[in-house]
């Protein structure tokens, strides 16, 4: 099927960063009676038409919620099957992340992963850092609050004083320092909250919650989503007349 890209719009209507909290994969595989590691395994698969959608759509930024700090809980067996996938998907998506010039970048710490599979996704960040096309992070070990503890830290490392601490001077420490804020953030499978992601960067962003599974959102889904940013009145907190004036932040 031939997709006939949105609008983005322009100024704060324009449509940058896109962030997407991928719940669902456990009810897909139940309701499909499989067990919950296929229901991960299709949500993978799920990732590559989305961004590249992104790309024709000339949005910059794509971030997913790919593990958080939270699914070390899991039972073991699962966390397992979820951290296999990496280098499935690494393998699976190699050539196409290199045609189509997509930067990866990680957001959070690799630190629990085997060394070989550490070194793997350093090399692929490392090997697209020149691509321009899109950047995808894949918040892997993140959490919103765990990111904004880091950051205070390494203020108070690098002897930041008190009254020199801005908005701008905070957002440096984060691990999204070079990039826009999400513009929009859409959040599978019906649940309605942020669940610790991007809390600091999401200030600002549209939301749009849908109860279509993870597995099942396609790019159809996507556009709806799209669209649906582009009938909001983005406001900043100011007054609609006023809100043109707001500050892009990158």
């Amino acid at each position: 099927m031939t997709h006939t890209p949105p609008t983005l719009g322009t100024g704060k209507r324009r449509l940058r960063h896109v962030a997407l909290i991928m719940d669902g994969n456990g009810r897909w595989a139940t309701a499909h009676g499989l067990p919950r590691s296929a229901g991960h395994r299709e949500g993978t698969r799920r990732v590559r038409p989305l961004a590249e959608a992104c790309i024709d759509y000339g949005i910059e930024v794509m971030t997913v919620f790919a593990f958080s700090t939270e699914n070390w809980e899991r039972p073991y067996d699962e966390v397992d099957v979820l951290m296999g996938l990496i280098p499935e998907g690494i393998e699976a998506e190699r050539e196409a992340i290199m045609q189509r010039r997509v930067r990866i970048q990680v957001l959070g710490s690799l630190q629990h992963l085997p060394l070989p599979l550490r070194v793997a996704v350093q090399q692929l960040v490392r090997r697209t850092a020149t691509h321009d096309a899109l950047t995808l992070n894949i918040a892997f070990n993140y959490g919103g609050r765990a990111e904004i503890v880091r950051a205070v830290q390494q203020l108070m490392r690098d002897g930041v004083k008190p009254d020199d601490v801005t908005e701008d001077v905070f957002r440096a420490y984060l691990y999204t320092r070079d990039l826009p804020d999400p513009d929009l953030v859409i959040r599978t499978a019906g649940e309605q909250r942020l669940s610790n992601f991007l809390i600091w960067q999401a200030a600002y962003a549209e939301y749009y919650f849908t109860p279509t599974l993870w597995p099942d959102f396609t790019r159809e889904d996507f556009d709806r989503a799209v669209a649906h940013f582009h009938q909001r009145t983005r406001t900043f907190g100011r007054l609609p007349a006023l809100a043109s004036d707001a500050p892009d932040k990158a």
